[in-house]
């Protein structure tokens, strides 16, 4: 058995756009993207990319712009992908906000787990991560780094990949890195949403007004156009699931035949972004168990990873502790 994302094994052609004076955006054509601020002592990174190996390379990027150090992370939320590279920058603090902080204590290991077994090609180098990522600082709902003269709010908008989804907002700039509230071109990973909380907290993106915006996968939005189609699209995506879902938990339907009528409704849409194939088994899933009324998204295992894609991928049999 072997998931979707063990055969994507191609190399992503990494872009650093400039979005303006010291700031840019690293993105990896649909992989995990970073932020960068320049500031007048040191430089922020938002989101760490998965190892301290791809780490280096967001540094070399950085090195390419300034010669000052990076000194602070910021973590959008908890999941591997973004966080364990964290160590191999020389940062003073890494800063998450509080709720993020709680997922890490909660399922932080189970996470990392999991997410390497899926997808060992975005854990380049993964030898190289000495365990979790702590954060230094958190706080609740809201923040402030100045940065000389710059401001940078960081701020926990909301539920929706996560409960912990934090953006963080140059109001001054107008750029808005989005973490994983907003996707372009990119199937949004689902397996820890929260599908109802999802509009309201892309409501709340849409009224910072942002010009630019670094959406958690996908190439960076340099119009206020380009910045409405990648809200508007997660959006859509995600009130589509979960669409499906409320209507296979009214009728009883299994989570196979809600899995089946969910790819049958979604793939002509959205079939063609990546990790499409990846993500969906996952995505169905908790937005299943969410319309059966399971709030707090249920902690994935690679045990739990397994069996749910034998379940839905090969329609093998889930045991009923699996299932729910």
């Amino acid at each position: 058995m072997s998931f979707a994302s063990t055969t994507d094994l191609a190399e992503k052609h990494i872009s650093f756009d400039e979005l303006g004076p010291g700031l840019y955006a690293y993105t990896a054509e649909g992989d995990p993207n970073s932020g960068v601020i320049v500031g007048p002592d040191g430089v922020v990174v938002v989101d760490a990319q998965a190892t301290p190996i791809m780490a280096a390379d967001v540094q070399r990027r950085i090195a390419a712009v300034t010669a000052l150090p990076v000194k602070q992370v910021v973590l959008s939320h908890y999941h591997a992908v973004r966080v364990l590279g964290a160590s191999g920058y020389p940062a003073h603090s890494v800063i998450c906000s509080d709720a993020t902080r709680d997922l890490i204590v909660e399922r932080g290991a189970q996470d990392m787990d999991s997410e390497i077994g899926r997808f060992p090609r975005l854990f380049r180098g993964r030898e190289s991560i000495p365990g979790l990522t702590w954060p230094t600082t958190t706080f609740h709902q809201r923040m402030t780094l100045w940065l000389g003269e710059r401001e940078a709010q960081i701020i926990h908008i909301g539920r929706s990949h996560t409960a912990g989804d934090t953006v963080v907002w140059l109001p001054k700039e107008k750029v808005l890195f989005a973490g994983d509230t907003v996707e372009f071109g990119a199937t949004p990973y689902c397996g820890d949403a929260h599908f109802a909380d999802w509009p309201a907290t892309l409501a709340a993106v849409r009224e910072l007004g942002a010009e630019k915006l670094v959406p958690g996968r996908g190439r960076a939005l340099l119009t206020r156009a380009d910045v409405e189609q990648g809200i508007a699209e997660t959006a859509a995506y995600t009130g589509d699931l979960f669409a499906v879902a409320r209507r296979a938990a009214e009728k009883g339907w299994t989570l196979k035949q809600c899995y089946d009528e969910a790819m049958a409704a979604l793939r002509p849409k959205y079939g063609h972004w990546v990790i499409f194939e990846h993500c969906m088994p996952f995505n169905v899933s908790r937005a299943y168990d969410e319309a059966s009324g399971i709030a707090h998204p249920r902690i994935w295992t690679a045990e739990r990873d397994i069996a749910m894609w034998a379940a839905l991928e090969r329609g093998e049999p889930m045991k009923s502790a699996e299932v729910h």
